[in-house]
């Protein structure tokens, strides 16, 4: 007969006792030892304790805890470690670039042109110059200036998108963006990573520093491009082997896909988008003759706000 059976059987007269054991049973019947005359009614109830029901409950919720804590655990390590490409550069590394001493070269840009998989490529390489970034747009007239160009976007709020850092004062901090470029005195560097061990060194080192979207990645194209339609594209890149690194034009429209597929094919390995893609400003040959580049038809206008990306000479 089971428990429930024999508690039905419980009699109004009935004294009920209740104990506590490992293994509850439930009995009822008369009490030995008593006179016939007075025999008892008793109906023994073994409880079980209701605090092992507490141990199952906690227990289960223990494991739902762990089980969520793994799961947000193993998106956050995705989030910071899984880009979809490989990674050519580490953090560690750029920074170990720019502690190391840049060798004084003479300051130039040396533009050269091409065509890659349908797409016209003007590829502007920078040698002996200084990277900052400034609010203020370049004067036409500043000999120093070797080349300038847009780097971090801005909202229509005046907000910057993407990490920012100018002169050591940061401006906006925001890792949405896996490009960057990072540069401290005369050295500079571009890299993928959501982690900003490289925008804090700029910081310590009065540097300069800005998120974009990736374009390349140790030669592998990212699944996805934030950026549609076909407008004209800018870019820096840098190829293994080479310490300098490339602006990189395409002046007629492009889609992001087509873009980056072709500065792949042409050997770049890691590149960083640029905004803007046909803003006017200038480059400066060896001689210091200024070139445009962009949208001759902007000439001649007021200074635009910034950021821009400067490169100066040492």
């Amino acid at each position: 007969m089971s428990d429930i059976d024999n508690i039905k059987q419980i009699e109004k007269k009935d004294e009920i006792r209740l104990i506590s054991d490992e293994n509850p049973v439930v009995t009822t019947g008369v009490v030995e030892g008593t006179p016939a005359s007075t025999t008892e009614h008793v109906t023994v109830i073994n409880v079980h304790p209701q605090r092992r029901w507490a141990w199952v409950i906690a227990s289960a919720l223990v494991a739902l805890l762990v089980v969520f804590g793994a799961f947000f655990a193993i998106k956050q390590w995705n989030y910071y470690h899984n880009y979809g490409v490989s990674v050519s550069v580490t953090p560690e590394q750029n920074i170990a670039k720019l502690k190391r001493r840049v060798k004084p070269c003479t300051p130039e840009v040396v533009m050269t042109t091409d065509s890659v998989l349908g797409v016209q490529l003007n590829f502007y390489e920078l040698k002996g110059l200084k990277a900052t970034i400034e609010l203020d747009e370049p004067a036409i007239t500043d000999k120093n200036v070797y080349l300038y160009s847009r780097c971090a976007d801005i909202s229509r709020e005046r907000k910057f998108l993407g990490s920012l850092v100018i002169g050591g004062k940061v401006y906006s901090d925001d890792q949405s963006r896996l490009g960057y470029f990072g540069a401290v005195d005369s050295a500079m560097v571009i890299g993928i990573s959501r982690f900003e061990d490289v925008r804090d060194y700029c910081v310590e080192h009065e540097g300069y520093y800005f998120r974009q979207f990736m374009m390349l990645s140790c030669g592998e194209l990212p699944s996805k491009f934030y950026l549609h339609g076909k407008v004209e594209r800018r870019a820096i890149g840098r190829k293994e082997g080479n310490d300098n690194l490339f602006y990189i034009e395409a002046p007629n429209p492009e889609t992001m896909y087509d873009f980056a597929d072709a500065m792949r094919e042409y050997g770049f390995v890691d590149a960083i988008y640029i905004t803007g893609g046909k803003t006017s400003s200038y480059y400066r040959t060896r001689s210091g003759v200024q070139h445009v580049v962009g949208d001759t038809a902007q000439r001649p206008r007021a200074p635009i706000p910034g950021p821009w990306l400067v490169f100066r000479k040492q």
